[in-house]
């Protein structure tokens, strides 16, 4: 649990927000906000380091020549479907180093997907959780399946380090495994570049305390959509206005937004998070660089 905010859902709560009211509901049914799609290719044959949106919280990341995918979630989940697909297939990216899985939920870690990325890649590595390889062994293979807790780093490829940082959220897949598996962030470094991946998490201390600990953040990858209702979702999902705060508590140089558009998993509009984010470094309101991505977008900072 994270220490600062223990975290068990009620069902009681989640039954109040089910049937509870609604009132952004028509203004969701009439938003017809859908993600940009750029099918840019460069990065499967380039070397350069790059980021790449696959959507939701699905990264291709490449960073001093090493080929990363976080959270690979390429098709529908239970219960809802995408807004629009992912821009590229399993079969089309390069071959892979590493595959981390922030946590166990089914909108980052897809059987289906990891299952797909295992058998074309067989040789990457998996990074996680601690308590995550029962869980992803029998989609994995034999392959090595490095766990951390929070603070500590994989062993990796000398040219890239790799760590797993605190974060304000909860694990569940069955009836009985609530909280039994860690959920995480994920710092990416390279001799020149300092990567911040937030996972799935409700504002908290952990952002400044990451600024602690690694000074000197390039990109912050931030969620900021699955936050309506506030008094239930606030606890595990960041908003738009609270991502701005965490970036700024981490320091970091350039804010990228994640975690909307993808899919219908809370009752905001689903064009609203990045319509407040557009707001805010209108008024000023943001201290870096706000860099939205399409999805498919090759960004090289």
């Amino acid at each position: 649990m994270n220490h600062e905010y223990p975290y068990i859902p009620a069902l009681s709560n989640v039954l109040k927000w089910k049937f509870g009211p609604k009132p952004q509901q028509q203004e969701k049914q009439a938003d017809t906000f859908r993600l940009k799609i750029q099918h840019d290719t460069r990065f499967i044959h380039d070397t350069t380091d790059c980021i790449v949106w696959l959507g939701h919280a699905s990264f291709f990341i490449r960073l001093a020549g090493i080929n990363i995918l976080i959270d690979p979630v390429f098709y529908d989940i239970p219960l809802t479907h995408r807004y629009t697909p992912a821009p590229f297939t399993p079969e089309m990216l390069p071959p892979l180093d590493y595959l981390l899985i922030s946590h166990d939920h089914r909108d980052h870690c897809q059987e289906e997907s990891i299952r797909r990325i295992r058998a074309l890649h067989p040789s990457a590595a998996i990074l996680t959780g601690l308590q995550m390889e029962k869980l992803l062994r029998p989609w994995a293979g034999r392959r090595p399946i490095q766990m951390a807790g929070w603070y500590q780093q994989y062993l990796t490829s000398p040219a890239v380090n790799i760590y797993f940082l605190p974060t304000r959220h909860w694990a569940k897949r069955g009836i009985r495994d609530t909280n039994k598996r860690l959920w995480g962030a994920f710092v990416l470094q390279s001799e020149h570049h300092t990567l911040y991946f937030s996972g799935d998490t409700g504002y908290g201390s952990h952002f400044a305390d990451a600024r602690v600990v690694f000074p000197g953040i390039d990109i912050a990858i931030i969620g900021i959509g699955a936050y309506k209702p506030e008094w239930f979702m606030h606890p595990v999902h960041i908003s738009p206005g609270d991502a701005v705060r965490a970036f700024h508590d981490l320091g970091a140089k350039v804010l990228v937004p994640m975690h909307y558009g993808t899919f219908n998993l809370s009752d905001e509009p689903i064009g609203e998070p990045v319509r407040v984010l557009r707001e805010l470094e209108k008024e000023g309101k943001i201290q870096g660089v706000l860099k939205i991505l399409d999805l498919g977008e090759n960004y090289t900072a």
